[in-house]
C-alpha cells in the first residue's frame, strides 16, 4: 500500500515539473514566435494590439530588403571571421593552461590560479576605457585584431576545462611521461581528445559571445566595411524611424548560423555541461 502510494506520488511530483517545464519552455520560445512573425509585417504593424501572430498578408519583401539596404553580406563575412577566429583562439588558450594548472605542479600554481580567475569578478565596463587607450597606442584601433587580441584570452574557459581536466585521472599522465612523451604531446594525443565534451561547450559559448557581441565592435571599429552584423542592425534605426520589420528579418538571418551550430553540437554540449566540475 505504502509503495503504491510512494508511486502516485512519484508520478504526480514527475506531472508538476514536466508541465512547469513546458510553461517556461513556451514562455522562453514567445519572443522567438513574435520575432518571426514581426519580420513578415510592415512596421505599422508590428506593434498592433492584439498580436497578429500569422499575418493576413506576409511582406516577404522584408527578407530581400535586408541584402539591398546595408551591406548585410559584408557584416555576416566580419561576423563569421572574428566568432571563429577568436572561438579557435580561446579554446586553444584556454585548454593550454588549464592542462597546466590541473596536471602540472609549480610553485604558486594555486595562487596565480585564484588570481587568474578572480578577473572573472572585473566587468568590462570598468577598464574599457584604458583598455582601448591601450589598443589606440598600439596601432590596433579600427583593425579586426584588435577584437581578436582582447578576446583571445579567457579565464572562464580555463576555469571550465581545468574542472574537467581535474575529471581524468593524473595516472594517464604519468604512464605517458613514463613511456617519454613530452606535456606538449600530453595535452595534445591525451588531453584533447578526452576533454571534447569541455572543449566543444567552450566552443559554442565563445562563439555565440563573440557573434553576438555590440559593445566591442561598436568601439573599435568604425568603418563600414570592418562592422558586424549587430552593429550592420542598428543601419536600420535613422534619427527618426526605425524599420523594425527590416530589423526582425535581419534578426532572423543572423539566429540561423547560432541555431545550427547549438542543434548540431548539442550532445556534446549537454554531456560537457553535465561533467564539468564533477572534481573541485
Amino acid at each position: 500500500m505504502k509503495t503504491s502510494v510512494r508511486a502516485v506520488r512519484t508520478r504526480a511530483v514527475m506531472a508538476f515539473i514536466y508541465i512547469l517545464l513546458a510553461v517556461i519552455a513556451f514562455t522562453m520560445l514567445v519572443p522567438f514566435v513574435w520575432m518571426l512573425s514581426s519580420s513578415l509585417k510592415l512596421n505599422k504593424d508590428v506593434f498592433t494590439f492584439p498580436i497578429q501572430w500569422f499575418p493576413s498578408a506576409p511582406e516577404w519583401q522584408n527578407y530581400q530588403k535586408i541584402w539591398t539596404q546595408i551591406p548585410l553580406t559584408t557584416f555576416i563575412k566580419n561576423t563569421v571571421y572574428l566568432s571563429a577566429v577568436v572561438t579557435f583562439l580561446q579554446v586553444l588558450t584556454s585548454s593550454f593552461a588549464a592542462y597546466a594548472f590541473a596536471k602540472l605542479h609549480f610553485k604558486g600554481r594555486d595562487i596565480l590560479f585564484l588570481g587568474y580567475i578572480a578577473t572573472i569578478a572585473v566587468p568590462w565596463q570598468a577598464y574599457m576605457v584604458p583598455q582601448f587607450a591601450m589598443m589606440r597606442a598600439m596601432g590596433l584601433n579600427n583593425t579586426h585584431l584588435a577584437i581578436i587580441c582582447l578576446q583571445a584570452f579567457s579565464a572562464f574557459g580555463v576555469f571550465m576545462i581545468r574542472q574537467f581536466y581535474r575529471s581524468l585521472p593524473d595516472e594517464l599522465c604519468e604512464a605517458a611521461r613514463i613511456d617519454g612523451m613530452s606535456e606538449y604531446g600530453i595535452w595534445f594525443r591525451i588531453m584533447l581528445p578526452l576533454s571534447k565534451p569541455a572543449i566543444v561547450t567552450l566552443a559554442i559559448f565563445t562563439f555565440v559571445n563573440t557573434w553576438n557581441d555590440f559593445l566591442g565592435p561598436m568601439i573599435y571599429l568604425t568603418k563600414t566595411e570592418l562592422k558586424t552584423i549587430q552593429i550592420g542592425l542598428r543601419m536600420f534605426i535613422s534619427q527618426y524611424s526605425s524599420e523594425y520589420g527590416l530589423i526582425m528579418a535581419a534578426s532572423v538571418v543572423t539566429l540561423i548560423p547560432v541555431l545550427v551550430l547549438f542543434l548540431s553540437l548539442q550532445r556534446y554540449f549537454v554531456q560537457g555541461i553535465a561533467t564539468t566540475g564533477i572534481k573541485g
